[in-house]
């Protein structure tokens, strides 16, 4: 297999050419080439072996990051000035390779990106929790993975991603390989996730959660209480683990 990164912004892995998004992909992400056909590959995600299709013309050669974004999100400009044109935008986890520094921005192949929304490539964050709270206000999307609209799992991923701890990409894979399961009745604290069939949150506080779900369509506090009663409420059941990581 070739070794190949995402030189989009944003790029939608699909369970089949032109079939439904499973996940999302991020500029910079290296991926493992494993098929091609008819204009579209077959990628595995390097970051957590989730595979999928891509467009080809989403992939380019492979190139190491230099950095990794920690802005919520963040732009690259033509020159390095803040009112020069701005040529795209990058969601927080995106990876770029740049050349030198220069008055304050990171000279990259998509132009000038401010210093201060980025970190070296393996100089970590510190609070996966903290890092949700980043997302705050995004707008919900199924199977999102950006500043720009992701889905449970993908919140719960950006965050422990940041903070150098393996994530999968499924909230069902990460209720079975995350943390430790605790029995019914344990305390929560921060940090802690709370599972359903199909969902999950950050514990932000004792009585609160952080998370990205479908009946506020964005990143949200709610009590926790409140959650699972409304979720119970729903139809979608009862919560299934408590984990600590």
């Amino acid at each position: 297999m070739t070794r190949q990164r995402i030189i989009q912004p944003v790029t939608d892995l699909l369970r089949e050419p032109d079939g439904p998004r499973d996940r999302q992909l991020l500029f910079g992400d290296a991926v493992e080439l494993s098929e091609r056909a008819n204009g579209w590959s077959r990628v595995i995600a390097e970051k957590d072996g989730y595979a999928g299709w891509v467009r080809s013309e989403q992939l380019g050669p492979d190139l190491s990051a230099t950095h990794w974004i920690t802005a919520p999100a963040t732009h690259a400009y033509a020159r390095p000035d803040m009112k020069s044109p701005d040529r795209t935008s990058l969601s927080f986890g995106s990876r770029v390779a740049a050349t030198s520094e220069v008055n304050g921005f990171l000279d990259t192949e998509l132009g000038f990106i401010p210093t201060v929304h980025a970190k070296h490539v393996g100089v970590p964050l510190t609070d996966p929790v903290a890092v949700a709270e980043l997302f705050l206000g995004t707008p919900y999307l199924w199977g999102g993975n950006s500043r720009f609209g992701l889905d449970c799992s993908g919140l719960v991923q950006a965050g422990l991603l940041a903070c150098g701890q393996p994530c999968p990409g499924d909230s069902g894979d990460q209720e079975r390989e995350l943390g430790h399961l605790l029995p019914q009745g344990t305390p929560p604290q921060r940090g802690d996730l709370l599972f359903w069939k199909g969902h999950v949150a950050w514990v932000y506080s004792e009585d609160m959660l952080l998370h990205a779900n479908a009946f506020h369509m964005d990143v949200t506090f709610e009590p926790m209480e409140q959650a699972i009663t409304r979720i119970l409420e729903q139809g979608d059941g009862p919560v299934t683990a408590h984990k600590r990581l």
